[in-house]
């Protein structure tokens, strides 16, 4: 399998990842595609060829290592990666839809631009790379099940009883170098239980990040409705010094009244 060219691939979703995707594709390239590559399938190269059973009933041997070898490791770890690297390329492929649609939209529209950048995790996009989260934790989650169910708890016994058909009786069955094989299957099953909490970390930030967003522009909208509400009407202007004062005329004329009254006294008084 040609790993070097889904890393290639992959390597492109960096630039739209946050710092949680980063570390969640540093984990899978170093921790399980190269330990996949280098060790694990040296380690189980010889599962097949070193099973023995202490009978010679033709049969019997093919029989037990399928029933105590359902699926093998490597192949079953194959699936896993692929499964779970696949949808990264759902934010690829939305990225390039975005900017293919962006580039017909400047030449129609005369350079202005319908995004100003295609790869920000707007509308969309958005839910496109949350929903690569979900099937990324959830594809880890199902394989790891899958393991624990045909392994009976991540164990590979060193002696294992076998009485299928065409076996005689009940036989003991030997798988080689179990420790080493089961130490590389615990290493495989962390690494993935840590890549499942870096996608449940970043699905995390991503919402967190989104509430804070939306709850920052309410408030922004609350504060410009409520300051457009309650904005304070023109004051009239200051009168003038030049206007008549009422109660300056009012005090003129309370004057002339008092001096008449006044001289009309004197005149009835001489």
């Amino acid at each position: 399998m040609n790993w070097s060219g889904l890393e290639s691939l992959l390597s492109g979703v960096n630039k739209y990842s946050t710092a949680f995707g980063r570390i969640w594709l540093s984990m899978v390239f170093v921790f399980r595609v190269l330990v996949f590559v280098v060790a694990a399938q040296r380690v189980w190269g010889d599962e097949s060829k070193d099973f023995v059973c202490n009978t010679k009933q033709p049969g019997c041997t093919n029989v037990c290592y399928d029933n105590i070898f359902p699926i093998s490791h490597i192949r079953l770890w194959a699936l896993q990666l692929i499964f779970v690297t696949c949808p990264s390329l759902m934010v690829m492929a939305h990225v390039k839809f975005r900017e293919g649609k962006n580039k017909k939209y400047v030449e129609q529209h005369n350079g202005s631009h319908l995004y100003a950048n295609p790869g920000k995790k707007r509308g969309g996009l958005w839910w496109t790379y949350l929903l690569s989260l979900v099937f990324k934790a959830g594809f880890d989650a199902a394989f790891l099940y899958i393991l624990f169910r045909i392994y009976h708890g991540y164990d590979l016994p060193k002696l294992s009883k076998c009485s299928l058909d065409p076996c005689p009786n009940t036989v003991d069955c030997f798988i080689s170098r179990p420790t080493e094989k089961k130490i590389f299957m615990l290493f495989m099953v962390v690494s993935s239980a840590l890549c499942i909490l870096m996608c449940i970390l970043e699905m995390v930030y991503l919402v967190c990040k989104r509430i804070i967003k939306l709850a920052k522009v309410r408030h922004e909208n609350d504060r410009i409705m409520f300051a457009e509400s309650h904005q304070l009407k023109t004051l009239s202007p200051p009168r003038s010094q030049f206007h008549a004062d009422p109660t300056l005329a009012d005090s003129k004329m309370s004057l002339s009244r008092r001096e008449k009254t006044q001289r009309e006294h004197k005149t009835t008084f001489l």
